[in-house]
């Protein structure tokens, strides 16, 4: 699939609920389901800098396409990186750095997080893309 077929996918299945405490709710669920990174590479290095919590991010290339894994001592901002993760798993380097987010807006995302939640947000989307510049250039 597409990054904005996956969008697409995401935007309709927020559109089901009218009320962000059922939002957020559903955001912690996709938390629980995101691709872990393992023990040994929650190292400094795959600390995503700007977010208020601690979030890792590592990233593996296999047949030129991305594939990230992560974890959060937050659970509301686990569920946002497994939203991003969902996104940009399994697509190319050059798909990443030319695709700019729409779900984020389209559901409402970004202005109902608290200023230091959006501040990582950004923090993460800009690792993503950092990884994807380093892996374009290979």
């Amino acid at each position: 699939m597409t990054i904005k077929e996956i969008e697409n996918q995401i935007i309709e299945e927020f559109a089901i609920f009218d009320d962000w405490m059922d939002k957020y709710e559903y955001i912690i669920e996709l938390g629980k389901s995101v691709p872990t990174i393992q023990e040994n590479q929650k190292v400094e290095e795959n600390l995503i800098k700007g977010c208020q919590s601690r979030v890792w991010l590592s990233c593996r290339v296999e047949d030129g396409k991305l594939y990230f894994a992560a974890d959060s001592d937050a659970i509301i901002t686990k569920g946002i990186i497994s939203l991003l993760i969902r996104v940009y798993n399994g697509q190319t380097p050059a798909d990443i750095l030319a695709n700019e987010l729409s779900f984020i807006g389209a559901i409402g995302l970004q202005e109902n997080l608290s200023p230091t939640r959006a501040n990582g947000l950004v923090s993460m989307i800009k690792q993503i893309k950092i990884y994807a510049m380093a892996y374009n250039a290979q």
